[in-house]
């Protein structure tokens, strides 16, 4: 698969595609599954950890098996006209608030997006009021959650 600039090869594409389905696997075990020595798999391994390819390993929870039943996403309008000055607000916002999972800076009639879980409606509710209180912030439109039918943190890359 041709990518313009890419950092990576077709056997770079195999290890991540292998770490996407279980970032838990050994190295042998992706060299079983590649054809590759464990020595090697462990060099590209640590060459796309490196060069930034691979920021870090996670994982998905089911969020309402850990108490966090609402998910939504919020857009939000601001009134600064320097996207910096924006930024800078929304990132002390966040910093401050756990709840918010995902923030994007985004183009159309919001300035940004995010994602938030939380426990109940009503946590919902307070961190909604927060938000509109911010500084810079004039509107906020949310969208709730009714079902996740698919969750992944990137597409497939091969």
């Amino acid at each position: 698969m041709g990518f313009a600039g890419k950092k990576v090869d077709e056997i770079d594409l195999e290890i991540i595609s292998c770490l996407k389905r279980n970032s838990r696997l050994s190295a042998s075990e992706i060299s079983k599954k590649i054809g590759m020595s464990v020595s090697a798999v462990i060099d590209r391994i640590k060459k796309l950890e490196t060069s930034g390819v691979i920021k870090q390993y996670s994982l998905i929870l089911d969020t309402g098996m850990v108490g966090l039943d609402v998910c939504a996403f919020v857009e939000i309008g601001t009134s600064d006209k320097n996207y910096f000055d924006a930024l800078a607000s929304i990132k002390k916002f966040i910093e401050t608030h756990p709840e918010v999972v995902e923030c994007h800076s985004v183009t159309g009639s919001s300035m940004f997006i995010l994602k938030i879980n939380t426990a109940t409606m009503s946590d919902l509710e307070r961190l909604i009021g927060e938000i509109q209180t911010a500084e810079g912030v004039v509107q906020t439109k949310t969208s709730i959650v009714l079902n996740t039918i698919k969750q992944e943190t990137f597409a497939d890359l091969g």
